[in-house]
């Protein structure tokens, strides 16, 4: 009998560590991030990325989530855009080349000010959009090694859009099992990916936010949990 409890005990306590949630942000500092401090802080509680006429960016920018690789995951996060668009990077890459660092590549979780691009799966620096909104998109490659989509439609992109607040916070959370991620804004899913691409796909990488460049724009994250 005691046998069987210690075994029970261990196999409860390996599976919370297994499905341990972890809080990347600890609302008070940049601790744990590496970002250009021309565009990114803390105000109110929140990661922001900011720029203006008088201080813009020259390329898309990034704040990195350092000493974190990521694999199978659920993350949730709040976000809040005003003006331009940004994104959630996720097993992503630093892209070659000569740069300040801070230029990210991989999937991201896309979101924006308009009405277009808010749920989508896009490939930043890694084959454009990969799952458009309302689609389950199943990546390829054909018998001349190019990139082959399938997409099925599971919703309207308009109506799936409805979900997303407008200069208000939002909760994004993005599941990754394998090479299968699903996108959801405010508990509406928003797209569906199946990576089968062997030769370009990621098992692994880095978490990042980025700032575009472009017109003056305001991003800010917070509640930034990862399971």
């Amino acid at each position: 009998m005691k046998s069987f409890k210690f075994l029970t005990t261990l196999l409860v306590f390996s599976c919370a560590s297994v499905h341990a949630e972890k809080n990347l942000f600890d609302g008070k500092t940049l601790k744990g991030w590496d970002g250009n401090p021309k565009f990114w802080s803390v105000k109110d509680g929140a990661i922001v990325g900011q720029t203006s006429k008088e201080n813009q960016t020259n390329g898309n920018t990034f704040i990195i989530c350092k000493d974190l690789k990521m694999k199978d995951f659920d993350l949730r996060l709040d976000f809040k855009i005003e003006g331009g668009n940004s994104g959630i990077q996720y097993r992503s890459f630093v892209k070659p080349g000569k740069h300040d660092g801070w230029r990210i590549g991989g999937y991201q979780a896309d979101f924006e000010s308009g009405d277009r691009y808010s749920g989508i799966c896009y490939g930043e620096g890694f084959r454009g959009i990969l799952s458009d909104r309302g689609f389950h998109t199943t990546l390829t490659l054909n018998d001349k090694g190019k990139l082959q989509k399938d997409a099925k439609k599971f919703g309207d992109s308009k109506e799936i859009g409805k979900a997303v607040k407008k200069k208000d916070w939002n909760t994004y959370r993005i599941t990754a099992k394998g090479f299968h991620f699903v996108h959801y804004i405010n508990g509406v899913k928003t797209t569906e990916l199946t990576d089968n691409d062997e030769k370009t796909r990621r098992a692994d990488g880095l978490l990042a936010f980025q700032v575009h460049q472009g017109p003056p724009m305001k991003v800010s994250f917070k509640n930034i949990v990862l399971k």
